[in-house]
């Protein structure tokens, strides 16, 4: 495993050793829903200034990685109750919900003693969806949402899909269109219940689905 150096500093400078960020992985059960209060323009992209919220800060050091929105991002500095992250001109071209103030879903990394609640999610989102409905239906809501052409192929009935870093199972699968039935207890803690016809929204598809693909074409390739 590839490892990096962090320095950290607090009484007095200390070196910690983290994996490296191609290792890191999610679940994409939110544990806590933060606010983005205001950005730092920096020379290229922006800092984050970010409300933890019911998220627990206390072991969380420079250098952790935490999934904002189903973006993994990298804790460069803490204060209190809030943390900063650094948002790449790359990152905001191809996500949705970090270039300005407003709430987020927030996870930490997983530890190899986590439970698995979700699926396996890197962090890394693969496009960029939009919500054609969100209908009540009792007290859930049925959630359609229309995906790039590039990865609906990865999109498969009662699969798992992230979206702004939530783990979600589809119900119906038709061309880029698909189906998810919202519960009460998703719409209660996480910022899905904000969103309505013509949102955007981060995509991660489920990583089984991409090394699928690669067996398959490898295989025709060898």
């Amino acid at each position: 495993m590839i490892f990096q150096q962090i320095e950290k500093s607090n009484e007095r400078d200390k070196v910690s050793f983290l994996p490296h960020t191609g290792s890191i992985m999610f679940s994409g059960i939110i544990a806590a829903v933060g606010r983005i209060t205001h950005l730092s323009t920096r020379e290229a992209g922006f800092r984050l200034h970010i409300d933890a919220g019911k998220l627990d800060l206390d072991d969380v050091a420079l250098g952790d990685s935490i999934a904002c929105n189903g973006v993994c991002l990298t804790v460069v500095a803490t204060e209190g109750n809030h943390f900063m992250v650094d948002v790449s001109p790359e990152t905001l071209s191809c996500t949705v919900g970090l270039d300005a103030p407003g709430e987020i879903n927030m996870e930490k990394a997983l530890r190899l003693t986590d439970r698995l609640g979700g699926h396996l999610v890197s962090g890394h989102v693969d496009g960029v969806g939009e919500v054609l409905r969100f209908d009540p239906v009792g007290d859930n809501r049925l959630l359609e949402i229309i995906a790039p052409k590039e990865i609906a192929k990865y999109i498969a009935r009662k699969g798992s899909v992230t979206v702004n870093g939530t783990s979600l199972t589809t119900n119906e699968v038709s061309g880029q269109v698909f189906t998810i039935n919202l519960i009460p207890h998703t719409l209660e803690n996480t910022t899905l219940n904000l969103l309505k016809p013509g949102s955007k929204v981060n995509l991660e598809v489920d990583l089984i689905a991409r090394y699928c693909e690669r067996l398959l074409s490898a295989e025709r390739e060898l």
